[in-house]
């Protein structure tokens, strides 16, 4: 019998069999995929082969084997730095939500998540949310963001769940697919979530004034089967973003506007650092791409963590 992972709870997994139905699930052996040492060998997203067995009067299931990614979102664990945690697999969208303050999402952590879904095949959407609540210069702030992104070529939403300011835009790009909704805790993502699907009634929280910054709604990713044809994936709040298992050389790859730059280079290795006649830093003095990418870009490959108390800019 097949199924897909709708639920990990690290032990335990609920999955949707073919018929609609869902079981309670265990793993049988241990996995290990592909090489990744993960805490997590299945995720919510992925499809598997399980078998189901009667003890008592319930009825529980074995999975017994993974098929194939077509993809999925990994990244370093918080607490156990050299292992990984992927966040969800077979995913078409990749939906970051971004609020200018309270809590603040440095563009660090944005380049992070977009280097992530270069990498690994996903489709990465930018969410400006709480824009209802931003004053004039705090506006000229989220739209300057919005400019550098655009140009590089990543779409970018304006959204308020509380006006409903392009709910619709964002249902229909989610419309036939499996989506992943991700962001720091604190950014409304379960409230944006609720007012896509409000039948959901997912568990909100207010931003602690102490710390700027939200309360852990969400403890394990889920995936949910929406009304208007569509999957969403909702995951925990996250504090950083690990890149995983990503060479020095490989990083400039994942930035859209470095790669298109990256064959005028004076040499084909070239790290955009110190190397003569390299046309990413030559187009950086030009201001044709953005200092805060190219303060992420170093960050990656000198293995740095990214840092919080910087401002929107990165500066």
């Amino acid at each position: 019998m097949t199924g897909i992972v709708y639920k990990s709870t690290g032990s335990w997994y609920s999955v949707k069999t073919e018929n609609g139905k869902f079981y309670n699930c265990r793993i049988k052996g241990k996995f290990r995929i592909q090489g990744i040492k993960s805490t997590n060998p299945i995720a919510v997203g992925d499809i598997v082969t399980l078998d189901l067995e009667t003890i008592g009067d319930e009825t529980l299931g074995v999975i017994k084997d993974i098929h194939e990614r077509k993809n999925y979102i990994i990244r370093k664990s918080v607490n156990l730095s050299k292992r990984t945690h992927i966040i969800g697999a077979n995913i078409d969208n990749a939906f970051l939500l971004i609020t200018l303050n309270n809590p603040t999402t440095f563009t660090d952590f944005i380049d992070r998540f977009l280097v992530t879904s270069e990498a690994y095949h996903v489709t990465p959407i930018l969410l400006f949310n709480k824009i209802d609540t931003y004053t004039e210069a705090e506006l000229i702030d989220v739209r300057y963001l919005i400019s550098v992104y655009e140009q590089i070529g990543y779409k970018c939403i304006e959204v308020s769940a509380k006006t409903g300011l392009n709910i619709e835009e964002v249902k229909s790009l989610m419309t036939g697919k499996t989506s992943i909704f991700s962001g720091h805790s604190g950014v409304g993502k379960s409230t944006l979530i609720n007012t896509i699907e409000p039948a959901l009634d997912l568990k909100t929280s207010e931003i602690s004034e102490q710390h700027k910054q939200g309360q852990h709604t969400t403890t394990f990713a889920e995936m949910f089967d929406l009304s208007f044809d569509a999957r969403i994936i909702d995951t925990p709040g996250i504090k950083g973003f690990g890149i995983v298992n990503m060479e020095k050389y490989e990083v400039g790859n994942y930035f859209p506007e470095f790669f298109k730059l990256k064959s005028e280079c004076k040499f084909n290795n070239c790290l955009h650092i110190d190397e003569p006649k390299c046309a990413i830093k030559d187009a950086l003095e030009e201001d044709k791409i953005a200092w805060s990418r190219y303060k992420s870009y170093l960050q990656i490959i000198e293995g740095e963590e990214e840092n919080y108390r910087t401002d929107i800019y990165g500066d």
